[in-house]
């Protein structure tokens, strides 16, 4: 099959465009009106210059496919795979039970009285509805607003509050031991019953204070009894979020930013935030922010939104993706001298690259982010996605104070979890948590009232990031199918549900590496972590040439082909940046197995096709 079939689609989408922008002025005083305010013209400038691959144009003629699939056209395959997006239940991972029995415990308070729910589902439940007052998912008296003001009016932190404990007094939610105080089942109101739940209602801007507190004893078990403040932990509508609000424009003009990749990064409204408070200043005075490349394409897409500079480092893919605080440093000195570097993001494990930094690759960096003062961000939403043998995810947060003063006691670090990724996977419930270190006060309440302007985080996220954060417990109901490694029945050789689906991740990475490895032409590093391959493939001269007749990127051209005749639809490399010279493109690996090493061998042999064709 030619390419035009792809040609003719890109030309549509280009013809599309040209008719808004030439069409638009003609076509208003043809009719007589007036011409529109908004036009590609009068729009925000930032805002055109940003490009997201993972939903570029690749995915529209995917989405094109799929519908002329159901209208009965004919095509050389029967279903469009996206392999191009880490949407675990998408790609037929099944959700978490207890996940979904306790958000739909809270979602529907009456479930709360069926015997299909255990018990300790219920309990859970129970205490965040408690939590939020008035047995509601939000605060019900205030507006986010509203509370936040009267805190910050007397002095306190946002979202601040003596919280709610439970199972001791060490972890879980509002409910202690002996029974479930507060009970919408079992307690009265002062003048009889208690009012009814309102699932719909607001919380605090920086989320449910009993649920902060939970995510600061996760991560203070997870770092071996580093202490956390849930003051410090903001939630968030998924990680994404809370990075592009760390940029704004009140911090230090002398200080940096840099991205760096052990990995990946996930994720929003919590990247956003961080962003926010550092981007300032225009001209040579503008915020640099140094990302890996290959890069996760939401921090390009930020950096342009915000018209910030983009700085870019390489990874070494000789030596499986591995950072070099060397090629950090040329890329800070080269952009000092057009800008103004304020901030290193940190993804760990890596996306596209899979890869997982070292402790020791992790001490350098901070060496290097304090002695350049740097501002670090660290991307760490695939921290449970660790596959390779000898890797081990090690956070920034405990790197950071386990090497002591000054860099424990001064520098800044804000990093990121999210539900949308490990063994999860609950992207399209928008859940995750910033935790910020060594932040100046003044600083942390400007990034709150930025929180505040948008209300609040999903309560659904909410819930299902307090689930993540405290699981079942051993003396749980629950806990068997949820975490325990024997004796759950009926789960596929006693693994249970959090433990099948981390088994199953690194045996696909797995798989991953070994088949593309055996095709000629294809190059795959290990995929240490997260949930994704980044192959490098060899590419024909005349097939790049007909790329560039055709004003395409080659990779870009490769993956076209791979989708208009397989149904494959992969992300080029081209969208995540890549040496010059060098093509990749980036494969999720969640596709089940019975469905993944069919299509991994699809892919190769359509590249050695390909490869012929052109040759």
């Amino acid at each position: 099959m030619g390419d035009s079939t792809g040609l003719g689609f890109l030309l549509a989408q280009l013809g599309r465009v040209m008719a808004v922008r030439a069409g638009g002025h003609n076509q208003a005083a043809m009719n007589g009106l007036k011409e529109k305010v908004l036009t590609l013209d009068t729009m925000n400038a930032c805002v055109k210059r940003v490009e997201y691959a993972v939903r570029g144009p690749i995915v529209l003629r995917a989405l094109e496919l799929e519908q002329e699939l159901r209208q009965g056209v004919k095509k050389p395959f029967t279903e469009v795979i996206r392999a191009n997006i880490g949407d675990a239940h998408a790609m037929g991972q099944k959700p978490i039970t207890f996940l979904r029995q306790v958000l739909a415990l809270c979602a529907h308070p009456d479930l709360l009285n069926s015997p299909d729910f255990p018990e300790d589902a219920k309990r859970r439940a129970e205490s965040i509805l408690q939590a939020c007052g008035g047995h509601s998912l939000g605060e019900p008296t205030q507006s986010p607003r509203e509370e936040d003001g009267r805190r910050l009016s007397q002095g306190r932190g946002c979202g601040e509050g003596a919280g709610l404990r439970g199972r001791g007094g060490e972890r879980g939610g509002a409910v202690p031991p002996s029974g479930r105080r507060g009970s919408s089942r079992e307690q009265p109101g002062p003048n009889g019953p208690p009012p009814p739940p309102r699932p719909g209602a607001y919380s605090n801007s920086s989320g449910i204070q009993p649920i902060r507190e939970h995510v600061a004893q996760y991560i203070q078990r997870r770092d071996g009894g580093i202490p956390a403040d849930p003051n410090n932990i903001f939630l968030s509508t998924g990680a994404s979020d809370a990075i592009v609000v760390g940029g704004g424009r009140a911090g230090q003009e002398d200080t940096a930013v840099l991205c760096v990749s052990g990995g990946q990064a996930p994720p929003g409204t919590q990247r956003r935030t961080v962003l926010k408070l550092l981007v300032a200043g225009e001209g040579r005075c503008r915020t640099g922010v140094l990302i890996p490349i290959p890069q996760y394409p939401l921090y390009s897409a930020a950096l342009a939104e915000l018209n910030a500079v983009q700085v870019d480092y390489y990874l070494d893919e000789d030596r499986a993706w591995a950072l070099d605080v060397a090629e950090l440093r040329r890329a800070l000195c080269q952009a000092r001298g057009h800008c103004r570097p304020r901030a290193l993001c940190i993804i760990n494990p890596g996306n596209p690259t899979g890869q997982v930094q070292t402790r020791e690759c992790i001490e350098a960096v901070i060496r290097f982010a304090f002695e350049e003062r740097l501002f670090l961000m660290a991307d760490e939403v695939y921290q449970d996605n660790v596959y390779a043998e000898g890797s081990q995810f090690h956070s920034f947060k405990k790197v950071l104070m386990e090497m002591g003063p000054p860099y424990s006691t001064q520098q800044e670090l804000a990093s990121f979890h999210s539900v949308s990724k490990g063994y999860m996977g609950e992207c399209g419930l928008r859940g995750g948590y910033v935790e910020v270190v060594n932040m100046d006060p003044a600083v942390q309440q400007q990034m709150q009232k930025l929180m505040s302007v948008r209300l609040c985080p999903p309560l659904p996220g909410q819930v299902v990031l307090d689930i993540v954060v405290s699981p079942p417990e051993p003396s749980d109901p629950s806990f068997t199918q949820f975490q325990a490694v024997s004796g759950a029945a009926g789960l596929g050789g006693g693994w249970a549900e959090k433990q099948a689906v981390l088994a199953q991740l690194a045996a696909k990475a797995k798989l991953t590496e070994q088949v593309f490895n055996e095709a000629p032409g294809i190059r795959c590093n290990p995929v240490q972590g997260a949930m994704y391959s980044f192959p490098r493939i060899q590419l024909p001269p005349r097939a790049i040439c007909r790329a560039k007749e055709l004003g395409l990127a080659p990779d870009m051209f490769f993956c076209l082909r791979l989708l208009e005749e397989t149904g494959i639809c992969v992300v080029p490399g081209s969208g995540f940046g890549q040496r010059e010279g060098t093509y990749h493109f980036r494969m999720t690996i969640l596709p089940a197995v019975e469905k993944l090493r069919p299509l991994l061998e699809k892919l190769s042999q359509f590249h050695a096709k390909f490869t012929r064709e052109y040759s």
